[in-house]
């Protein structure tokens, strides 16, 4: 499956229109997932529409490590934590196309988030494992991406690629104007 150019920076700022809420509101989406104190990663968080939600929900015990392509994107995520007092929770991290340069997270990731971003990489067997790698044995991946901009053959395809690297499909919550998938870590 060929991959997807990069999500514009200006149109970062359209995601993050407050009445997006009304269909995909962070807490409801991710607060089932997240608790207190956890490690979150963020793949491709844009402008953080959901990370300050999740900062918010890792409490001051907790962290979340955000890894995006755009160093301009992690700015303006980091410009908009600053804002909301929420900085000392949340590490940017500018990535390679080729790895998201997370070694040193193995085994200590609670729960990842890569929502409308795995289209866009160009090996999504290497972001799986390098995901995989990271996470804790039981850990969550929620992957969700944008209905219409990808089909559901080439959405069956990532989630082939999620389990060949050691995922196994929880559920497929319903996530409005969304293909999403909840898998879990399977470290055996």
């Amino acid at each position: 499956m060929p991959h997807q150019l990069l999500c514009p920076v200006w149109l970062g700022y359209f995601l993050l229109n407050p009445l997006r809420k009304l269909f995909q509101n962070p807490v409801k989406i991710l607060g089932p997932h997240v608790k207190s104190g956890d490690t979150l990663l963020e793949v491709g968080p844009g402008m953080g529409y959901f990370t300050l939600s999740m900062a918010q929900l890792v409490g001051a015990a907790g962290r979340v490590v955000c890894v995006d392509l755009q160093a301009q994107m992690l700015f303006n995520l980091e410009k908009r934590a600053r804002r909301a007092g929420l900085l000392d929770r949340i590490e940017t991290r500018t990535c390679r196309q080729e790895s998201l340069g997370i070694s040193d997270l193995e085994g200590l990731v609670d729960f990842t988030l890569a929502f409308a971003v795995v289209h866009e990489v160009p090996d999504m067997e290497i972001l799986f494992r390098e995901i995989h790698l990271a996470s804790k044995n039981g850990a969550r991946l929620l992957v969700s991406e944008p209905r219409g901009h990808v089909r559901r053959k080439n959405f069956d395809e990532m989630l082939m690629l999620a389990k060949k690297t050691g995922f196994s499909l929880l559920e497929e919550p319903d996530i409005a104007l969304s293909i999403s998938a909840l898998l879990r870590v399977d470290k055996s």
